[in-house]
């Protein structure tokens, strides 16, 4: 198996300006900036105060060892370790895709990762771009870009993933944090956070489970007929 680093940087800094993560988001960024244009809207970062805030990543979660086709999930924890409340805690998730070298794709962009829900809460009743959309309100304008909103002094918020891996390999997943959507709010990280980035390998072939008939739980390895086993 060929090993496969997928870099990005890591460090809590302002984000940076991403494609829309489709069409419609597209069309709605247009559309919001022709308002402002009008005088009905204010511009995105109106109301971002340009200052520096501490956060702490107390948690980052990811098996190491994943199989594809079985769904794994991606955790990380952010307190505000400052004084102030932080406007809108972010992290961007770098990696999730990979480049194709194959010339007829119209976009290169492949999934290491299929993202089968994002963080935040869904809609009730789901939105309807859900189809092209994994579900999970905190999604944003930018591709690889989620927010949960203001987090007040000592408080603690928890980004969660659902994933499932669809290329097999070694990648390393990084992470970079920030305290608004507009580059004007940075987030500094605290002494002690959890590391930036997270080497995980996927198997080709998921491991071999089975439905255990007396508990009806999935228990590793092959299913042995009792028959068989009393034989053996």
């Amino acid at each position: 198996m060929v090993a496969v680093t997928v870099r990005a940087t890591g460090r809590a800094s302002k984000l940076l300006p991403r494609r829309p993560r489709d069409a419609s988001a597209a069309l709605a960024l247009v559309a919001v900036g022709a308002l402002a244009g009008c005088g009905g809207s204010s511009r995105q970062d109106a109301h971002e105060p340009e200052a520096t805030y501490r956060v702490k990543v107390t948690r980052v979660s990811f098996p190491h060892l994943q199989a594809v086709a079985r769904p794994v999930t991606l955790e990380i924890a952010v307190r505000n370790a400052g004084t102030q409340t932080v406007p809108t805690v972010a992290v961007t998730v770098d990696s999730l895709t990979y480049n194709s070298r194959y010339a007829a794709l119209a976009d290169p962009r492949r999934p290491i990762w299929a993202v089968e829900r994002g963080p935040g809460g869904i809609a009730i009743p789901p939105v309807e771009s859900q189809e092209i959309s994994p579900p999970g309100g905190a999604q944003t304008a930018y591709t690889k870009t989620w927010a949960l909103g203001s987090l007040a002094p000592g408080r603690t918020t928890r980004f969660v993933w659902k994933l499932a891996p669809v290329k097999p390999g070694t990648y390393t997943l990084h992470f970079a944090y920030a305290a608004g959507l507009s580059g004007k709010s940075r987030a500094r990280l605290a002494r002690g956070s959890q590391r930036g980035a997270v080497t995980v390998h996927i198997a080709g072939r998921p491991p071999a489970t089975h439905v255990n008939p007396r508990t009806g739980k999935v228990v590793p390895g092959p299913y042995i007929p009792r028959s068989e086993a009393e034989s053996s």
